[in-house]
């Protein structure tokens, strides 16, 4: 075994394999890969290997396309057979809201190049002649889609790497990993290896992982289960007949997908119910392991299933599957660099892993190799969460997170589970007020007030929404006259120190606020000059700035200017988020409600545009910004959190 390489890719389940493919594949031919048993002994033995393009969000949707593009040369590259069976997939719609969704989606597919043909119920017939298709709105079809044998993908991916320089050490277990000056010394049973980057792809055991070097990665697997049939006359004698394989067939509305297996039929239900596994993490002997099949759980959708494919009630059950399958608060993978740490990767929660595999094994080798990834990873991004995804609230999103698979996913779509969580003191006052209530990194914040009789609750359309009005009403009060909005989430730090104007210059690539009190808007440039994060930066003393950015980027945010601030103490940060509160009052009457509620001058003379002030406001302290981006006259007022009720 070596005991110096470039990287070490912890996990030998396909994730793990395609990320060390993918780097020997861009040249980096010195790394490893460890894997504590078996190559697929976790997750990825006993997934169903289905390859969906589909999905809602522009970085999963590129990472699925790259890899069902990849696993198509496979074969040829290294001689292995992968099993991939191009029988395209059609996903069902009982629903207009169903269809609206697919159109919406089909926006997606054209933008990032993937093909969508939109079928009528007798087309789907013709396809699927075991298909009941008189309830049917429509449908989409993938015809670039299909199944893979996962094994065979993971080995023919490991072959690839081997050939490329790379090396795998199978039943070999990490037992711990530590940072130093120059990289990460990673501890096995068989012996220590020194590295420069280390890549977590462990699957089930990411929270384990993640705790060897004081990350709380938000991961927790959920069971699936998925039923497997015996043969059925009907589709061996197509198959004797010669006919083209059925394909996958996703019935949305009944949240189910099945497709051929051996002459019968695979089911894979997503229920209500499905509950969190491995919450304390896999045992030191998991392997190849398998829960304890609950059929009740997917009544209802195996009565769905006979409703839509009748053949599949005249089989009887072969063998039931019910795995973990790891999952995030949102259903999207963390790909990409670890916050607090340098050169630790993050490539877990893999809901759909077979599919996401080969993309987020070129995205992390494309970072790390060339210090960017090449194509919008926001999605996937490991710094979208922040420490309130404890344990417990993983748990809950999770689970919720696996039931929404199939839902409808309408835009601004708010999920309910593990809230109210964060939330600003002026939060109840607001609630009586008739706020409904979005999430963004944990903190409750006002979407809508709900007026004139309106119930209090949002409503998701793919056309005019309930609180369409509600929302005029709010614009034209801003527009017309004055309002005041809840900011508290917003991500909030100070730089200071002897270098910190020095820093911040080299950081950003507006220039930096001159005078005590001014304000600029500023954007933090990634390694390639293309821009990484928005600050609205205010210079509050000589060598101390006040920045400002995206509630929900905070950790992205934060996470970048640590890692580019210098070592030796002269650039201090200071997060402030938890402890400033922040009110924007905006409208052209601003300033006369500023005058009534302060003794201050809020005179155009006296407070200038991007500039700022500490006022009184009533009897409390506040850092006042004239600064807004509803577009009308406005100020942003800081303040310390605790005087949040006075001053609204």
């Amino acid at each position: 075994m070596k005991t110096k390489t470039k990287v070490v890719v912890v996990g030998g389940g396909v994730v793990g394999v395609s990320a060390l493919y993918h780097l020997a594949k861009k040249g980096w031919s010195d790394v490893v890969l460890v894997e504590r048993k078996e190559l697929t002994s976790g997750s990825t033995w006993h997934a169903a290997g289905l390859l969906p393009l589909f999905n809602m969000s522009y970085s999963v949707g590129q990472l699925h396309k790259y890899a069902v593009n990849l696993y198509k040369t496979l074969e040829e590259e290294t001689g292995k057979n992968v099993g991939f069976s191009v029988v395209s997939n059609i996903r069902l719609a009982s629903t207009k809201d169903r269809m609206d969704e697919y159109h919406q989606y089909a926006g997606v597919a054209r933008t990032i190049g993937v093909d969508v043909k939109f079928l009528k119920p007798e087309q789907v017939k013709e396809i699927w002649p075991l298909c009941h298709t008189d309830d049917l709105v429509g449908a989409i079809q993938h015809p670039e889609d299909g199944y893979i044998q996962p094994a065979d993908l993971t080995q023919a991916l490991a072959t690839g790497a081997r050939n490329r320089g790379a090396e795998i050490y199978r039943n070999t277990t990490v037992l711990s990993m530590r940072q130093t000056k120059d990289g990460w010394i990673v501890e096995t049973d068989k012996g220590s290896i020194e590295c420069e980057h280390v890549i977590s792809c462990s699957g089930n055991f990411a929270r384990q992982t993640g705790e060897m070097v004081g990350l709380d990665i938000p991961v927790i697997p959920v069971e699936h289960q998925y039923i497997v049939t015996e043969p059925h006359p009907l589709i061996q004698k197509r198959k004797k007949d010669g006919l083209p394989e059925m394909g996958v067939l996703r019935d949305s509305d009944s949240r189910w997908y099945m497709r051929e297996e051996a002459g019968g039929l695979i089911l894979g239900p997503y229920e209500d119910g499905a509950p969190a596994c491995y919450v304390e993490g896999p045992s030191k002997n998991s392997e190849y392991e398998l829960f304890q099949e609950d059929l009740d759980r997917l009544a209802p959708h195996i009565e769905g299933a006979i409703h839509r494919v009748p053949a599949f009630g005249e089989v009887g059950v072969k063998k039931v599957y019910n795995g973990a399958i790891c999952y995030t608060p949102d259903g999207n993978p963390i790909v990409g660099p670890a916050w607090g740490l340098k050169n630790f990767w993050i490539n877990e929660g893999h809901s759909f892993g077979i599919t996401a595999a080969g993309g987020a094994g070129w995205q992390l080798a494309e970072w790390i190799v060339d210090g960017e990834p090449t194509i919008d990873m926001l999605g996937v991004e490991p710094r979208r969460y922040g420490n309130y995804a404890t344990k417990s609230y993983l748990k809950a999103k999770n689970e919720e997170a696996y039931s929404h698979v199939f839902i409808v996913h309408y835009p601004d779509e708010e999920r309910p589970a593990a809230r109210p969580l964060r939330t600003a003191p002026c939060y109840e006052r607001m609630k009586n007020l008739g706020a409904v209530f979005g999430q963004k990194f944990g903190w409750e914040r006002p979407n809508f007030f709900a007026t004139d009789g309106m119930e209090q609750k949002d409503d998701w359309s793919f056309r005019r929404s309930k609180w369409f009005d509600a929302i005029k009403k709010e614009c034209q009060n801003v527009k017309e006259n004055v309002g005041l909005l809840d900011m508290t989430a917003f991500a909030k730090c100070r730089i200071r120190g002897p270098k910190a104007e020095e820093f911040l210059d080299y950081l950003v690539a507006n220039k930096l606020p001159k005078k005590i009190g001014r304000i600029n808007l500023c954007h933090a440039l990634n390694t390639k000059g293309g821009v990484h994060s928005e600050f609205t930066i205010m210079k509050e003393a000589e060598n101390s700035y006040y920045l400002v950015s995206a509630g929900a980027n905070l950790r992205l945010d934060h996470d970048w200017i640590q890692k580019w601030m210098p070592d030796d103490g002269s650039v201090i940060f200071e997060d402030l988020t938890n402890s400033t509160g922040v009110l924007v009052v905006a409208g052209p009457k601003a300033r006369q409600l500023m005058q009534k509620v302060s003794t201050d001058d809020f005179s155009n003379e006296n407070f200038k545009w991007l500039t700022a002030k500490n006022v009184n406001v009533g009897y409390a302290p506040v850092n006042a910004m004239r600064v807004n981006f509803v577009g009308e006259l406005g100020w942003e007022l800081h303040h310390p959190i605790e005087y949040q009720n006075h001053i609204f």
